[in-house]
């Protein structure tokens, strides 16, 4: 069994009130399950109105397939998103 795990820390400076943080939030993670077969939930930061940190996980049977599962949705959320990337983890067990 091999995991791909990563965390993505965006950074949203429009963002004034926690309630506007859970929208932009919520969108990102309804997309990426119904997009992709991964875990995605808001990890870190919870109470910081700018400070966005993802964590994403998927399993699988090859490194290969865990690595691109990763890949391409930490490229879609970089591409739907207006909030900006600052740091990306990413780690294969």
């Amino acid at each position: 069994m091999i995991i791909g795990t990563a965390k993505i820390y965006l950074y949203a400076n429009w963002v004034h009130s926690l309630k506007e943080k859970r929208m932009i939030v919520r969108s990102i993670i309804d997309k990426v399950r119904h997009k992709y077969n991964a875990s995605i939930a808001e990890v870190e930061d919870l109470d910081l109105h700018q400070s966005i940190v993802l964590g994403i996980a998927c399993v699988s049977n090859s490194t290969k397939h865990s690595n691109s599962c990763i890949q391409n949705v930490i490229q879609y959320i970089e591409q739907n998103t207006e909030a900006v990337v600052q740091n990306i983890e990413i780690e294969i067990l």
